[in-house]
């Protein structure tokens, strides 16, 4: 099991008590996790310190304005693929089927493509298993990684460390696209309806199997009903 998706997915969801008492917890599992480097495993350790230091309230609030009232951060990944399009709409029942064929239990509370559910499954894959999943969200991720940065928030760690474990390299043209769309403004009621009115975004890049635009998670997921691999401990 990749422990350190499983901290990363937890560091990545709504704040709770539970997560801020869990702090101490999360950073031993931080310093035992085999897929980290040291450079990973402080920046993990600084995101834990952060969110366990404010009070829960605060710690929600900033979430929720963060991620929850920002579509260009939002972490459902097909949100960055295909916006309010038809095959998002599709690519959940993909994404849910997969999950379901390897016995992977999905909150009632969220989308299959939460981020924080989506590491927790790319956690109990083999290794290859869970490079070719986690390969094809890279370009996602580092567009969030860089927005958050901008934004000087301390969660651009969790994406950070997610970067350096996944051996695939962002494409710079397609991550150049995905933040071509301009940030929101979460205070901007009326541009927030205004952009959540807009066309699917489409990618760039190749139109066969072999393309590397975040567009190819998608039918990835279409391919990817199998038996379920064995999990490996990391």
């Amino acid at each position: 099991m990749a422990n350190a998706l499983k901290i990363i997915s937890t560091l990545l969801s709504y704040p709770s008590k539970d997560l801020k008492d869990a702090a101490i917890e999360l950073k031993a599992a931080v310093l035992d996790d085999g897929l980290t480097g040291e450079p990973e495993k402080a920046l993990l350790n600084q995101l834990i310190d952060d969110i366990a230091s404010l009070d829960v309230y605060e710690a929600q609030e900033r979430y929720v304005e963060m991620f929850d009232r920002t579509r260009t951060l939002s972490l459902h990944l097909f949100e960055h693929v295909h916006g309010e399009s038809r095959d998002r709409g599709q690519a959940m029942v993909d994404l849910k089927q997969m999950y379901e064929a390897q016995g992977f239990e999905l909150s009632v509370s969220d989308l299959p493509d939460y981020l924080p559910m989506f590491l927790e499954f790319a956690s109990i894959q083999i290794e290859n298993e869970r490079e070719e999943l986690l390969g094809q969200t890279v370009h996602i991720l580092s567009a969030l990684r860089q927005r958050l940065e901008k934004k000087k928030s301390i969660y651009a760690n969790a994406f950070q460390a997610l970067e350096a474990i996944i051996s695939t390299q962002a494409d710079p043209a397609v991550v150049a696209e995905i933040l071509s769309v301009p940030d929101d403004d979460p205070n901007d009621l009326e541009a927030l309806d205004a952009v959540w009115e807009e066309e699917a975004i489409t990618f760039g890049g190749g139109q066969g199997e072999e393309d590397c635009g975040p567009d190819r998670l998608s039918r990835q997921m279409r391919a990817a009903k199998r038996p379920a691999p064995q999990p490996t401990v990391q």
